[in-house]
Parts: structure tokens; sequence; C-alpha cells
């Protein structure tokens, strides 16, 4: 890969097949990176993809795949020691390959996780759950781009509403650890990009009212969008999601749970 690139890897996609190439690019240059930084050289490789994740709906597809690129490259090279230490050189070349470490980091160690890059490494914060908190989510049936959410973002923001959202994390923090009602309703509560991108997505703002409706502790945007998460008691969950899904266009609601464990990985190469 280092020295053909994409002549060496040859990519099968099962369902949901993305439309455009970044996501087979992201694949190419996870193992790219992960030669680079782990001092190897990998064999011709046949991946197979299958991923239960909506493409373009604020999930994290792209960071997930290349979470899986790098297990799969640390299986292959046979080492072991990236996979047991997955913070030591994976975390930082996920992070360094998406410009962030918001969605590959949770998918690399499971669970709920905090990211921040620093110089050299990536420091990560592994956040409690509550055992009585469920989650839902809902998308339309169109995506939208992260080019296209970043767009209608201000280029300058009021400082108080820059001070505004870190306090705010705190609240949801302590949410999730406790599974208080109003601490999550209050940390999700966003000055920086949600007012911005809900015009982007029609349905957007009855959707999220129907989910706290239905029982929802709080409801928002996932990632840039399109599409929508909710928080709420494990056993309510379900109708939360189709209260969710119902005023989008061509709505579709899903119950997910938290995955404490990190992923183990495999490959067919």
């Amino acid at each position: 890969l280092s020295r053909a690139g994409e002549d060496r890897v040859r990519i099968a996609y099962h369902g949901e097949k993305p439309t455009d190439s970044n996501a087979s690019h992201a694949i190419v240059r996870s193992l790219q990176a992960f030669e680079l930084a782990a001092e190897v050289t990998l064999p011709r490789l046949e991946i197979e993809v299958s991923s239960k994740i909506p493409i373009g709906r604020g999930f994290g597809s792209s960071g997930a795949a290349v979470a899986a690129t790098l297990l799969v490259a640390a299986k292959v090279a046979s080492r072991d020691d990236l996979l047991d230490d997955r913070e030591q050189l994976l975390v930082p070349v996920a992070c360094a390959i998406e410009g962030h470490p918001d969605n590959s980091t949770a998918s690399l160690l499971g669970g709920c996780t905090l990211g921040c890059p620093l110089d050299d490494r990536v420091a990560v914060v592994h956040q409690h759950v509550h055992a009585s908190l469920g989650f839902a989510l809902a998308w339309p049936n169109s995506g939208l781009s992260t080019e296209q959410a970043r767009a209608v973002l201000p280029a300058q923001v009021p400082f108080a509403d820059a001070v505004e959202n870190p306090r705010r994390l705190a609240l949801l923090l302590e949410g999730l650890r406790t599974g208080d009602h109003e601490l999550l309703r209050l940390g999700t509560v966003d000055h920086l990009h949600e007012r911005h991108r809900r015009a982007l997505i029609p349905g957007a703002d009855n959707a999220l009212e129907a989910a706290v409706r239905a029982g929802a502790h709080t409801a928002c945007l996932s990632g840039a969008g399109s599409g929508l998460f909710a928080i709420g008691a494990k056993g309510n969950m379900q109708s939360i999601a189709d209260a969710l899904a119902e005023p989008l266009a061509g709505g579709r609601g899903l119950v997910t749970a938290l995955s404490e464990g990190a992923p183990e990985p495999w490959a067919r190469a």
C-alpha cells in the first residue's frame, strides 16, 4: 500500500454502498497510515465491508470504517500489542485520519469516550453510562454531507456561546453517569451548531419535540445530521424511536444499545 496504494487492496461492499469514493479512500488511507506508523508492509488485501450504520447521517460511519480498517491491519500484521493497547498507536492514527477523535475512538475502544488530541497522543476519558438509560436513532431517506453541514455555520460565534457549551458538557456527563433526566436535558442544549443545521433537515424540529413527548429525557441532532438521537428509559425506547422517525421524510427509527467492550478484530484477507 505504501508503494502501490489502491492497486494492492480490493474492497467489496455488502449492503449500503457509499455514493462516492470517500469511504474507499478512507480505508486505503487507514492502511497506508498504519503501515507508516507501525513500520510494517501489509500484503495484498481483499476487504469485505458490511455495516449497519447509515451513511451520511451523522452516526460516525466514516470513523467506524477507519477504526475497523486499523483493527484488520493490526490483525494481519500480527501486532497483538497494538490490539491489546489500542490507545498506544491505533487511536492517534485514527484521530489523524479523521481530524478528530469523536467517532473512531469510541469505535476502537467501545463504550462512551471523550478524546482530546495532544501533541504526542490522544487523551481519552471513558465515561460511565447509567444502566437505566436507553438510546434511539432516527434518520430521513436523504443524507447530509459534512461539507453541507459545515457550510451553514457562522465564521465567528459570540464569546458567551463559546463558553456556554463546555458548561453544558459537564451537565451532560454527570447526567450520563447518574441517569438524571434534568441534567441530560440541560446538557444537550447546544449554542454552536444545532440551530443552524436543523434548518437543513425537514421535520427535525417536530421530530425532536415528538421524541420528548413520547418520553425521551432529551433528543438532539446526531453529529452533523441528518440523523437524530434520543436518550430515555430503556424500556420505552421503541416508542421514542418511532416518534423520532415519524416526522422525517422516509424516516426510519432504531433502538440501539451501548457497547461497553472494544470490538474484536477480524479479517478476510
